[in-house]
């Protein structure tokens, strides 16, 4: 595939046929995927292959308490997760809340799942002492996944991004011996998808860019020239 191609339609994949990902397959995605930049090119990332059905079923069920959140949030029509605005939600939204275990179910049913994790004592995290909550450390791990699933993508493979075993990194630290010292970025389920999307739905450039300040004039895209 041409690089745009790819990057333009590397969906989120959920559901996945029986084939498997071969090691050698993987392999060759993951070499690819690890020119990713990180900080100081320190390259603090560890990518733990997981097949075992019992350990993806395990992390599958750490998600679990994330995704219950995340599903009342969203039905109570706030965004979920977000750390500026506080949730309304209560224990009993939570505990009547509906498709947790179907939202949960790629993790258990993906060839392979990979769990991301990146030492936190080698990345730079310039924004460590505001008082918000911290993104920039990311910069030291998300390039490798999106470089991860964006040749997955090409290879006619794909998945996603999952977050919300993270929310249990402790259990997930112990279930799969990952030291203290690193956090647990996400768990990308692997396989080849059962339907290939070839068109995405994005915000134009003229959005989300602006010239010389936040509230300058918009930047045009191709669409609007």
């Amino acid at each position: 595939m041409e690089f745009d191609d790819v990057v333009k339609t590397t969906f989120a994949a959920r559901s996945f046929t029986d084939d498997p990902v071969p090691d050698e397959r993987l392999s060759e995605i993951l070499d690819i995927a690890r020119f990713a930049p990180s900080g100081g090119n320190r390259q603090g990332v560890r990518v733990i292959v997981v097949r075992d059905p019992g350990t993806k079923a395990q992390l599958a069920e750490l998600s679990k308490p994330a995704a219950r959140r995340y599903l009342a949030q969203r039905f109570a029509g706030e965004n979920p997760w977000n750390p500026v605005h506080p949730s309304a939600v209560t224990a009993t939204d939570l505990a009547e809340t509906p498709g947790v275990d179907e939202f949960v179910a790629p993790i258990a049913a993906a060839p392979v799942v990979l769990v991301v994790a990146v030492d936190l004592a080698v990345v730079a995290a310039t924004d460590s002492e505001l008082d918000r909550v911290g993104v920039v450390s990311g910069a030291s791990v998300y390039p490798l996944v999106w470089n991860i699933l964006t040749t997955a993508r090409s290879r006619g493979y794909g998945g996603t991004i999952t977050t919300m075993v993270s929310a249990q990194e402790p259990a997930v630290r112990e279930l799969l011996g990952i030291p203290e010292t690193f956090a647990v970025a996400a768990a990308v389920p692997i396989g080849r998808p059962v339907k290939q999307l070839t068109r995405l739905r994005r915000r134009p450039v003229s959005d989300f860019v602006t010239l010389e300040r936040f509230d300058g004039t918009a930047l045009a895209g191709p669409a609007d020239r």
